[in-house]
């Protein structure tokens, strides 16, 4: 795997998610239960404009080569990403909400779309696929097609093969594997801590 030391912009874009709190290092309990040495939190990048359009400009770089129609954008740390991809690429937007509305026009997908267009999934994080999964049905529900996902950072926790194995492809601007070396090579996280991290990931597959 290159290192991102020969990409300017992932480079600059690691180190700015380390010193914005994005990731973070340190012991901390998740969702599940279990105890981690790191903790990913995306939505912090909000309060960071120029961090986002960093953020915009990495992701655009991995759907040039994608065929869609419209971003897809997740409740809820996507929906400013995809919102940042979308005024940079001049992309429509939608996005599936988490609640059917119970009021108005009671729509579960939000923004102007036609059936047989192809919607593609901006999400922050990917880990096991879960909720990517309940997006697409969503989405296709709403005669939409679901080719492809894009994630900011891949846990490698499984769900890029889940996705694959139902027919979608998940591309990721970084896998925390990348991060970790990229961290560990430049000495901006002390080789310790990685090593936790590398240990806690292996075990929690």
């Amino acid at each position: 795997m290159p290192s991102l030391l020969a990409n300017p912009l992932l480079s600059t874009l690691s180190d700015d998610l380390l010193s914005a709190g994005c990731i973070k290092f340190g012991d901390f309990i998740l969702k599940s239960g279990l105890k981690s040495p790191i903790y990913i939190d995306l939505r912090r990048i909000i309060s960071f404009p120029k961090l986002l359009e960093q953020i915009a400009a990495a992701y655009l770089s991995v759907l040039r080569p994608l065929s869609f129609d419209r971003l897809a954008g997740l409740p809820y740390a996507a929906i400013p990403i995809a919102t940042a991809i979308s005024l940079a690429g001049n992309y429509p937007m939608i996005y599936p909400r988490k609640e059917v509305k119970a009021y108005g026009t009671k729509v579960e997908i939000e923004g102007e779309f036609h059936a047989g267009e192809t919607a593609l999934v901006i999400d922050d994080l990917a880990t096991t696929g879960g909720s990517k999964f309940e997006a697409i049905e969503k989405l296709t529900g709403a005669s939409l097609i679901v080719k492809d996902v894009v994630v900011l950072v891949d846990r490698q926790s499984g769900a890029k093969e889940s996705l694959e194995q139902a027919g979608y492809s998940m591309h990721a601007v970084f896998t925390i594997t990348q991060l970790l070396d990229h961290w560990e090579e430049t000495g901006k996280v002390s080789k310790d801590k990685i090593e936790a991290t590398r240990v806690f990931l292996k075990q929690s597959k």
